[in-house]
């Protein structure tokens, strides 16, 4: 494993090697989920200009291998989480980056459920708080 410098702000780093659904490891494109999920994500963030400062970033293996499709939202003295079981379309990408945009803008990274889209309901797997801080 080698660990690659990337800018330290807001990310969202999606598992590249992620099976595309519970039953099945590559998309009829013969393309990983995880990937599928990475390039819509992209997609998402090339029309919205709100979203340029936020990072696409992939990396294999998220170690959440029962959740497909799974996906890690950092910034910088943030609470982070990962989320899962995502359908890798534009769908999923529009409500995760979404929910990106309300997660920069909250000081801690805590979002409001109020303004959770529908898209990330029930995805959600762990949250991290930041290194040298716990939530209280």
């Amino acid at each position: 494993m080698t660990l690659i410098p990337v800018p330290d702000g807001p990310a969202v780093v999606a598992c590249n090697s992620c099976r595309h659904s519970a039953t099945t490891r590559d998309g009829a494109d013969g393309r990983r989920g995880g990937a599928a999920l990475a390039a819509a994500l992209r997609s998402v963030q090339s029309r919205d200009p709100i979203l340029e400062n936020i990072a696409v970033q992939e990396m294999p293996c998220l170690f959440a291998c029962d959740r497909h499709c799974t996906i890690h939202l950092r910034a910088p003295g943030k609470i982070g989480y990962v989320l899962g079981g995502f359908t890798p379309d534009e769908s999923a990408a529009n409500a995760i980056m979404t929910f990106m945009r309300h997660y920069v803008e909250s000081a801690t990274g805590q979002v409001p459920y109020a303004l959770w889209p529908d898209g990330v309901k029930g995805h959600f797997i762990v949250r991290v708080p930041p290194a040298g801080q716990v939530v209280a």
